[in-house]
């Protein structure tokens, strides 16, 4: 059973496929094209905390993040999350937020699932450019493991009680991430057959103690993107480069957004 948490309805709010998602965009009025942020698989706008606002700030280019269903204050999730849900993100949700708040050809910048759902849309539309942290494009046994341990502490309290800061209802949240993860369909999940599609610039940025995923998610990338990519492995940081290492991350992001903008 769930537990949705009393929160004031969100601002800024767009419908996609009948549900309400909760956006704000950044520096209206900064240079094109827009730089859209999509969160990993228990993220939401706020989980990003201060790294799309530095971003923005420090590029001068117009922002958008946004919750996906299910998470911070868009409509809660009523139903499993199915099987292909990082192609559903990525070929019908997507398109339609570009669509709504004009940030067509974007430069995506996507944490892990998030990762997942840009490279997906990269290799179906047009896109400037992309920063993948921690992406997956298959499953791995490390990732699982990880998983399923998160998802014995959920069941002792603590960590609903921290995730309920942040979306509408945590309980829902988790176990539409943690079930689909962990259900035996999702285990052939792999799109490294979409990679050679993508021709805009990639960056990848891949801590070196990632608990859910090794350096061969990105060697997998950089190995079948057809266009250029730039690779960057931080010590000392686990699934969240932004958050483990801001300030290389922050650096690294900025330079290739300049650069693939052509503001170098």
């Amino acid at each position: 059973m769930s537990s949705t948490v009393s929160k004031p309805l969100p601002t800024s709010l767009l419908t996609v496929a009948g549900c309400r998602l909760d956006y704000r965009v950044m520096n209206e009025s900064g240079l094109r094209p827009t730089v859209v942020f999509l969160h990993d698989g228990l993220g939401s706008i706020e989980l990003w905390r201060t790294f799309p606002d530095d971003v923005v700030k420090a590029t001068d280019h117009r922002g958008l993040v946004y919750s996906r269903y299910g998470h911070g204050w868009s409509d809660p999730a009523t139903e499993p999350r199915p099987i292909d849900f990082v192609e559903r993100e990525a070929l019908v949700v997507l398109p339609s937020v570009l669509e709504q708040l004009d940030a067509c050809v974007p430069v995506l910048i996507g944490h892990s699932d998030g990762g997942s759902i840009s490279l997906v849309y990269a290799a179906h539309h047009p896109v400037a450019a992309l920063v993948l942290l921690a992406p997956h494009v298959f499953v791995e046994a490390v990732g699982l493991d990880t998983i399923a341990t998160l998802g014995q502490q959920f069941a002792d309290g603590e960590l609903a009680g921290k995730m309920a800061k942040y979306h509408r209802d945590p309980v829902a949240t988790f176990r539409a991430w943690n079930d689909v993860w962990l259900d035996r369909r999702f285990a052939s999940w792999n799109i490294e057959y979409l990679l050679n599609r993508i021709e805009c610039p990639v960056l990848l940025i891949q801590g070196r103690d990632d608990e859910y995923g090794t350096m061969a998610q990105i060697d997998a990338i950089e190995r079948q993107i057809a266009g250029p990519v730039e690779r960057v492995e931080l010590n000392e940081c686990g699934h969240a480069p932004h958050l483990s290492q801001p300030a290389l991350t922050l650096e690294a992001t900025v330079d290739f957004v300049r650069n693939a903008c052509g503001r170098a």
